[in-house]
């Protein structure tokens, strides 16, 4: 005669799911609701999980509760084990080598979307053209939050500093830049300083931007002062109206594609090149679908890269510049050094 489990054992993943879902909702009720449950449910399974594993996993002060060391232990160990086995037919397919569903989701900036991804996404699809791809435009504590509440698998942009639950893995870095019209006189000098720059009206981003910012603290820390003569919003506004002659600027190299009418002017003595990455939350299981895209950008495996990506990786080496499509070159770019 055979001796069944205790039923709670039964329940074990259940139990996991109650208890993970309270911790990220914060609130019974609401973990309730998003496992379509009641909440004496919830209640039941988070009591019987702390008395199979003997540890109180929240404390509990009326309709408040608040998570223990041994709860916060616990959810590092049960929040990827319960994300491997939702995802198992993926993980499956992919170690049988047949990664052709599912769904990839990626968080990243504008100028991220518009510049840095193209070409992966592209390779991407080329080698699984089953998989569907959603990209969230969000931008700072929206973009961190679609991280944190596992809207999306990860994010890439620049680099994320001073958050414990998040991971960052440095994959590109670009130079903060000038830009001028073909004729302006800063063209014809061997060497650009600030001072040189400064007699001449700036096309910045809006003030409250993290560039503005960054540009505001390396001049006034090398005591030069400044003008901005207009404030525009995105790079393609901003590399139009230097084109015009309306003001030059100081851009992320991220947004040159080789084909503008401009002349880009090194400034690597003043400014920090800016690093660009992966996020991704702390613990979590990722996705086959989402680790082949990052595996993609990491080891730098498509041939479509601009040559200006292959420079922002390090990898400029390894690649046949006569091999590349030429509209990618920097050929306007000058070399003032």
């Amino acid at each position: 005669m055979s001796i069944s489990p205790p039923s709670y054992k039964q329940n074990r993943l259940k139990q996991l799911r109650a208890f993970c879902k309270t911790v990220e909702t914060k609130n019974i009720s609401r973990a309730a609701e998003k496992l379509f449950l009641t909440q004496p449910t919830i209640s039941l399974q988070i009591k019987a999980l702390e008395r199979e594993l003997e540890v109180i996993v929240f404390e509990r002060h009326g309709p408040q509760i608040r998570i223990t060391p041994d709860g916060e232990l616990l959810y590092e160990i049960a929040k990827p084990l319960l994300e491997g086995i939702d995802n198992l037919a993926q993980t499956f397919a992919s170690k049988s080598g047949r990664l052709d569903s599912g769904e990839l989701t990626i968080v990243a900036g504008e100028s991220t979307i518009l510049y840095l991804l193209p070409e992966f996404v592209a390779c991407f699809k080329e080698q699984h053209p089953g998989i569907h791809i959603k990209l969230l435009n969000e931008t700072g504590r929206d973009g961190l939050a679609k991280l944190r509440s596992d809207a999306a698998d990860f994010a890439v942009g620049p680099m994320v500093e001073g958050q414990a639950d998040l991971e960052y893995k440095a994959l590109f870095s670009f130079e903060q830049v000038l830009i001028v019209p073909l004729d302006h006189p800063l063209t014809r000098r061997n060497k650009v300083t600030l001072e040189d720059v400064s007699p001449y009206g700036l096309i910045l981003p809006p003030r409250q931007l993290n560039h503005w910012r960054t540009v505001d603290l390396v001049f006034e820390q090398h005591g030069v002062p400044y003008s901005v003569v207009l404030e525009a919003g995105g790079w393609e506004v901003i590399k139009r109206y230097v084109e015009q002659g309306m003001g030059i600027s100081i851009v992320n190299e991220i947004c040159l594609t080789g084909k503008e009418k401009l002349v880009v002017i090194p400034l690597e003595s003043y400014f920090a090149r800016r690093t660009y990455g992966a996020v991704t939350r702390r613990g979590k299981f990722l996705t086959p679908q989402a680790q082949a895209f990052l595996d993609g950008m990491s080891t730098f495996q498509c041939s479509k890269l601009p040559y200006k990506l292959a420079v922002a990786h390090g990898r400029e080496d390894e690649l046949n510049p006569n091999e590349l499509d030429p509209r990618h070159l920097p050929t306007n770019i000058v070399d003032l050094d």
